[in-house]
């Protein structure tokens, strides 16, 4: 990160926790032994300097957050044992207090960029009709909270600020355009509808989402989401392990940025592997 986002960073959260904390310059600087001077400069828009180490120590003591917090190395501002507890967590709930999660998740993260691996396909790119067939075994609130969850990541990722990078495995929709595994008794009509409905979305939001798919013979990925710098979730299936310390979210980012690097289809190829699939339907035309 560069220093001037840091001093940044350390300013804003500074303001932040003073105005939590109910506390002004004065009396901060009192409980710091700084000078009020000292304190109205560390919160000048116009200083690009970060003060000594001990102050900002002092500084996070007096009002009780993490000093990483306070220099931008952690989005937890917690402090100690709580950090160790906050930094991963595992999110149990029902399937629509998750998907609350994950859209406050993608609102907190507007601006950034989201680095996602599905679990099968992506869901902004689903057809309802495969959304009904996936969740048809499971509840018909659930079914309808994935339909509502896939309807917001697609009005999401159409947003103008918007960029999303997706990597999935070759595999999976080799798998799913010829109906094996899980897809085996979906009919080939809806499996042609979606891939197209895929090809025209990605080619309808190509740059602002670009889909990349990697080899799983050669490698492997968790079906996972990184927010931008913020938190990073993992997905288990009935649960989310959750990350929220720059450590973690910078080890699954370079993570899946290994993955694109060694994508055996890049985005701006994708409609066309695509319509090589599609191509393996007789029974339909692919225009």
């Amino acid at each position: 990160m560069d220093r001037r986002d840091t001093v940044e960073i350390f300013r804003t959260r500074l303001a932040e926790s003073m105005e939590r904390a109910g506390i002004n310059r004065s009396g901060l600087a009192r409980r710091v032994g700084v000078d009020r001077s000292t304190l109205s400069q560390l919160l000048s828009p116009d200083n690009e300097r970060l003060p000594r180490a001990d102050t900002v120590a002092a500084i996070a003591s007096a009002l009780q957050v993490s000093l990483d917090w306070l220099l931008g190395l952690t989005q937890q501002e917690q402090l100690g044992a709580e950090i160790l507890q906050r930094s991963v967590h595992i999110t149990e709930a029902s399937r629509a207090a998750v998907d609350r999660n994950i859209a406050e998740w993608h609102a907190e993260a507007a601006g950034y960029k989201i680095r996602y691996v599905p679990s099968n396909l992506p869901d902004q790119v689903k057809t309802p009709e495969i959304l009904a067939y996936e969740h048809g075994v499971v509840e018909e609130f659930e079914r309808d909270s994935a339909l509502e969850r896939a309807q917001d990541q697609l009005a999401y990722t159409r947003r103008p600020e918007t960029d999303i990078e997706i990597c999935m495995s070759r595999q999976a929709l080799d798998d799913f355009a010829a109906g094996a595994g899980i897809w085996n008794e979906l009919a080939p009509a809806l499996r042609y509808e979606q891939l197209r409905y895929m090809r025209q979305l990605h080619d309808e939001l190509y740059p602002r989402m670009r889909l990349y798919l990697y080899d799983g013979r050669r490698v492997y990925s968790a079906p996972l989401t990184i927010f931008g710098p913020l938190r990073a979730s993992l997905f288990l299936g009935q649960s989310f392990f959750v990350f929220n310390t720059t450590e973690h979210i910078r080890t699954l980012t370079r993570h899946f940025d290994q993955l694109i690097r060694d994508a055996v289809v890049q985005s701006h190829a994708l409609d066309d592997y695509i319509e090589g699939l599609l191509s393996q339907f007789p029974e339909h035309t692919t225009r």
